[in-house]
C-alpha cells in the first residue's frame, strides 16, 4: 500500500510530535490558550512540560486528558459512559455516532476510553472547522485525520476512496480505533440519521464486497446523550436565518463561536452507551439483496441501535409534552423540573440577537431539539412516539 496518499490526512507520527510541539509552542494565540487551561504553571514550566513530550498517547495523557477533565469538572454535573463491558481492549472499533458538539463528542469519547484503559482512538474531522491554523496541528497530533470538505466532482470521489482507505488502514494494518459522526456536521435538530453516503464512502477503501468491506472496519454504533446541549439557541437562530434566506451559510466567526459556546457552556448530565459491534447483523443480510437496499438497510440498523441506546433525562420527557400540550410523560419528571426547564428555555431564546426574531418559530425548534431523541427512541423500542 502507497502510505505516501495519507500524507495530507493523518494524524502526526510519533516521531513528528517535538517538531509540532515547537511549530505551536511560537504561536502566540496557542500559548494564551494553553496559559488560560493551565493557569497554574508558570510559562516556563509549561513549555518544559510540553517540550518532554515525545509522543501522541504522552500528549494525550499529559495535555489532552488533563485538559478535557477540567472542561468536564466545569461544565457538567457528569460524564459517564456504558456497553463498553461487550468490547475488547485488543481489537480495534470504528464507532459511529450521533453527533452534537464539534469538539468534544469525540474527545470525550477518549476521555472515557482512558479512563477504562482502553485505547484511544483516532478521529475523524472536517477540515472546515479549521478556523485557525494552529487547529490543524492541534487535532493531528491529538490524533486525528481529516475529512476534507467542499470539494465537488470527481475531487470528493477521489477524496473519499482515500478517506476510505486509510480508515480500512487503520483498523486492519495499524489496528487502532476510530471514531466517526454518523453524518457530515451536526443534527442540528436532533433527529439523528446515518447518511447513507458515509456508509458508500466506508465501503470504497475495503477488500471485498460490501458485506466484507464494512466487517473489515467492526463497526460499533454510539449513543451520545446531552442533557443540555449550550449551542440550541444558536441552533435555532440558524434555523431562522435559513426559512428567512434559503441562500444562507455560517462564515468562520460563527463557526469559531460554536466550538466555543459548546466546550464552554454548561452540558449538565453526559452519558456515552457503545451497542454491540454490527457484524452479527451484516451476516444476517440476504448476500443478493440489493446494494441499494443492503446500504439503507445497514443504515437503518446503525440508526435503531444508536436511538436505542440514548440515555433520557426529564428535560427530553418535558420538551415533549411542551411540545405536543399534553402530560403524557409527567411521572417522568417533577414540577420543579418542569419549571426549571421552562425557565431553561426562556433564557436561552432570550440570548438570541436577529432580525424579526420569531419567538414562536425559535421556541418550537428548540423544544424539537429535546423531545426528538426520545421520540426516536421510542420508534426504536417499538413503542408508539
Amino acid at each position: 500500500m502507497d502510505l505516501n496518499k495519507f500524507e495530507d490526512i493523518r494524524p502526526y507520527n510519533d516521531e513528528e510530535v517535538p517538531g509540532v510541539i515547537q511549530k505551536l509552542l511560537n504561536e502566540p494565540i496557542f500559548r494564551g490558550v494553553l496559559s488560560s487551561v493551565f493557569p497554574d504553571l508558570p510559562a516556563a514550566a509549561l513549555e518544559n512540560l510540553l517540550q518532554e513530550i515525545k509522543s501522541k498517547d504522552e500528549f494525550q495523557t499529559k495535555v489532552s486528558y488533563v485538559v478535557l477533565r477540567g472542561i468536564a469538572k466545569r461544565t457538567t454535573v457528569n460524564l459517564d459512559c456504558s456497553g463498553l463491558d461487550h468490547l475488547s481492549k485488543e481489537k480495534s472499533y470504528t464507532f459511529i455516532s450521533n453527533h452534537r458538539d464539534i469538539v468534544l463528542d469525540a474527545a470525550w469519547l477518549n476521555v472515557l476510553l482512558f479512563a477504562n484503559n482502553f485505547p484511544t482512538t483516532e478521529v475523524a474531522i472536517g477540515d472546515n472547522l479549521f478556523v485557525l491554523d494552529w487547529i490543524r496541528e492541534i487535532t493531528r497530533l491529538n490524533k486525528s485525520f481529516i475529512v476534507k470538505r467542499g470539494l465537488t466532482g470527481r475531487q470528493m470521489l477521489e477524496s473519499s476512496a482515500i478517506l476510505s482507505s486509510y480508515m480500512h488502514y487503520a483498523i486492519t494494518q495499524k489496528n487502532t480505533s476510530i471514531w466517526i459522526a454518523q453524518r457530515e456536521g451536526r443534527s442540528k435538530d436532533s433527529d439523528d440519521h446515518t447518511q447513507e453516503s458515509l456508509l458508500k464512502m466506508l465501503i470504497m477503501g475495503g477488500n471485498g464486497a460490501i458485506i466484507e468491506s464494512l466487517k473489515e472496519l467492526n463497526i460499533v454504533p454510539l449513543a451520545l446523550s446531552y442533557e443540555y446541549d449550550p449551542c440550541d439557541y444558536l441552533k435555532a437562530k440558524e434555523f431562522q436565518l435559513k426559512r428567512d434566506n434559503e441562500d444562507f451559510k455560517k462564515s468562520q466567526k460563527e463557526d469559531y463561536l460554536s466550538m466555543k459556546t459548546g466546550i464552554m457552556g454548561f452540558k449538565g448530565r453526559v452519558h456515552f452507551r457503545a451497542a454491540h459491534s454490527i457484524n452479527s447483523f451484516l451476516d444476517s443480510l440476504e448476500e443478493d439483496m440489493p446494494k441499494a437496499e443492503k446500504i439503507s438497510a445497514i443504515a437503518e440498523y446503525i440508526d435503531k441501535q444508536i436511538h436505542h441506546n440514548y440515555h433520557i433525562y426529564p428535560c427530553n420527557y418535558i420538551a415533549y409534552d411542551l411540545l405536543y400540550g399534553m402530560k403524557r410523560f409527567e411521572t417522568f419528571y417533577s414540577e420543579k423540573e418542569e419549571n426549571d426547564f421552562k425557565n431553561y428555555i426562556t433564557e436561552q431564546l432570550g440570548k438570541i440577537e436577529i432580525e424579526n426574531k420569531d419567538i414562536v418559530f425559535l421556541r418550537k425548534k428548540m423544544l424539537e431539539m429535546y423531545s426528538n431523541p426520545l421520540k426516536n427512541k421510542l420508534l426504536a423500542d417499538n413503542i408508539n412516539p
